[in-house]
């Protein structure tokens, strides 16, 4: 098959989760970093298209999920979402554990699933929706990002969404710079990254 991109179908979402790892690790391969490969996928990638499958897209190729791009059009709403509907289960299925030592990073995703906040932040007055994006380094650098981006902000113009954001890891300097490329700004730093906007 030709390589698309195309609206979220439900069989896709082992493929975002596949992906999801492949790519968590500032843009690299994190499988190494996890022993349970599915939690990086619950806390960035799986709660969109259950939430509201119509702002996930997907590029598709022979191999399978290429490259995805998830989002919201309401930060605010999604995160009170999340309280009700996707954290309780995960919460009640990853108890909180201490660093076992040995280099993984489990417990960080699952104190951050457990101290996920719902308060809404600075830019949701301006940018409302929100995104992640990732993209299997076999079609980086050919344009698919920059069409899934606009493939959403298509989706959410048709909303009446007037902005939207993402975070990004400060490691991660391509990414930063295909952002620039495609649009966004710098809103703010955090000890994590920082907070890029685009209006819609």
């Amino acid at each position: 098959m030709a390589t698309q991109i195309r609206p979220f179908h439900p069989a896709d979402l082992a493929g975002i989760y596949r992906l999801c790892l492949l790519t968590g690790e500032a843009g690299g391969d994190a499988s190494g970093l996890y022993r349970n490969p599915d939690l990086l996928g619950h806390l960035y990638a799986g709660p969109y298209p259950v939430a509201d499958p119509s702002l996930t897209f997907v590029v598709a190729d022979d191999e399978g999920i290429a490259g995805y791009v998830v989002g919201t059009a309401d930060s605010l709403g999604f995160a009170r979402w999340l309280d009700e509907h996707w954290w309780p289960t995960l919460r009640a299925q990853y108890p909180r554990v201490p660093d076992p030592g040995d280099g993984s990073q489990d417990h960080v995703l699952i104190d951050r699933m457990h101290a996920w906040s719902a308060a809404p932040e600075p830019q949701y007055d301006e940018f409302p929706a929100h995104l992640h994006i990732d993209l299997h380094p076999r079609l980086q650098g050919q344009g698919w990002g920059r069409r899934l981006i606009a493939t959403l902000a298509d989706a959410l113009r048709e909303r009446g969404v007037a902005g939207l954001h993402l975070g990004v890891d400060e490691r991660n300097t391509g990414a930063i710079a295909f952002y620039a490329k495609v649009g966004f700004a710098t809103y703010a730093r955090r000890e994590w990254g920082r907070v890029l906007t685009l209006p819609v």
